[in-house]
């Protein structure tokens, strides 16, 4: 019996042995497997999906950016993975608590500043002030700017945090009324359905949010850094 509403989420519900993040890696046991199978349906859906976000990260990222696709791809099979393993009873959210989401958002971004700073400091500088920018409003500009990007690996984190527990906890809300209010069950019981449908749609489209906005904020460094390329030593 849970002790209060959030209690689904507790990362620690067992004093001795706590195996609540291996749910969390389930993913590197089952997925290999498919190299070694007969191409099925299945492998049909991954490659059609595989495919479909390689041609949308390589419009954002542009041509000379290879590998690093691949990252972004194997970022959105990762988060709708443990989306969709939190959709099953007893099996426990990793990504609805900040310690996951921080930890793919905040190295992300923090390789990009260091990349983009690093590397081109004035193309960084003049990205402070948009275009156009009354002289007198440059300076509040450039603290809105910076604002932004700081902020920018807890708005991804707690976007997808938050999105995540809200369907959850009114799912476990229904759930519990269920053995108290038997004659409003086959009730309860059509919105769980229609609620669990709905979680697997938001499963997959914050999936698809986390991943497209670290995109276009890979986009702004790459696109920064690939415009004028560096002088290779041989020639100085």
């Amino acid at each position: 019996m849970m002790t209060n509403l959030f209690s689904t989420f507790d990362p620690c519900s067992s004093v001795s042995m706590s195996l609540n993040w291996m749910s969390t890696f389930l993913g590197f046991i089952m997925i290999p497997g498919m190299f070694w199978a007969m191409p099925s349906r299945y492998n049909y859906i991954i490659y059609t999906i595989y495919s479909k976000l390689y041609m949308e990260f390589k419009t954002l990222l542009g041509p000379k950016s290879k590998g690093i696709k691949l990252i972004f791809i194997g970022t959105f099979m990762f988060i709708l993975f443990n989306n969709m393993l939190g959709l099953l009873p007893y099996v426990f959210t990793s990504s609805s608590h900040l310690i996951f989401t921080l930890t793919l958002a905040l190295p992300m971004w923090l390789s990009l500043m260091l990349f983009g700073w690093l590397n081109n400091t004035q193309h960084m500088f003049a990205h402070l002030i948009p275009e156009g920018s009354p002289a007198v409003l440059m300076p509040f500009m450039a603290c809105i700017e910076t604002i932004s990007n700081i902020i920018r690996p807890g708005s991804l984190a707690v976007r997808l945090t938050a999105n995540m527990i809200a369907g959850h906890l009114l799912m476990c809300l229904l759930g519990n009324n269920m053995t108290e209010a038997t004659t409003m069950i086959p009730l309860i019981m059509s919105i769980q359905i229609i609620l669990m449908l709905f979680e697997t749609a938001v499963s997959l489209i914050q999936a698809y949010v986390f991943s497209i906005l670290s995109t276009l904020y890979t986009s702004e460094v790459i696109y920064e850094n690939t415009q004028k390329p560096p002088i290779p030593f041989s020639s100085l």
